[in-house]
């Protein structure tokens, strides 16, 4: 190797670049291009998982918003076990207004979609004054309530505190509990 000519150096060191090139340089080259491939999918996969959790705190927030209104709401449509106090406070109410009760006859609940109705048929007389109070204070409860079948009627033998009678139906709302899922059966 000492008596190679110029060009035989060079020929040599061209060679021994090419192999350094071919078994070391070209495959970290792959494993660098194979590496920013991978980089670059990482950095899309991150920036999609960033977006879903700007859509997760998103949805966290307007669940919390929703069951706030949820509660709220919960008060204008009670649950069943609130029915002993519907009716407590409807015969406090006419009895407040002075009102003589004269039938009150809770009707059976109609399910509906997602609430149920609950008709309470209901017969009252006294002076055509308190049965307006006794409809002012029911349209301030919380709870909603509407009324049907509104009838009033004239009394014949009329007193100072008893000059009309009037039945109607009151209607409160539930909200109707989740039918229970039965287990299919295995075969």
């Amino acid at each position: 190797m000492k008596n190679w000519p110029w060009y035989g150096y060079v020929l040599f060191a061209a060679l021994l670049f090419a192999l350094a090139f071919l078994f070391y340089f070209k495959p970290q080259n792959t494993k660098l291009t194979a590496l920013k491939a991978e980089r670059v999918r990482i950095e899309q996969e991150v920036q999609n998982l960033k977006q879903k959790k700007r859509e997760l705190d998103k949805i966290v927030a307007d669940i919390a918003t929703m069951t706030t209104k949820l509660k709220t709401l919960e008060v204008n449509i009670p649950q069943r076990k609130e029915t002993a106090d519907i009716l407590r406070q409807i015969q406090t109410l006419a009895y407040d207004s002075r009102l003589d009760v004269l039938s009150f006859a809770p009707g059976a609940e109609i399910d509906k979609e997602f609430y149920s109705e609950w008709p309470i048929p209901i017969q009252v007389s006294g002076s055509y004054h308190n049965l307006g109070l006794f409809f002012d204070h029911l349209s301030k409860f919380a709870r909603v309530f509407t009324i049907e079948n509104f009838t009033i009627k004239s009394l014949t033998p009329q007193t100072e505190l008893n000059t009309v009678s009037a039945d109607w139906t009151a209607k409160t709302y539930f909200f109707a509990e989740a039918p229970v899922a039965t287990p299919a059966k295995k075969k």
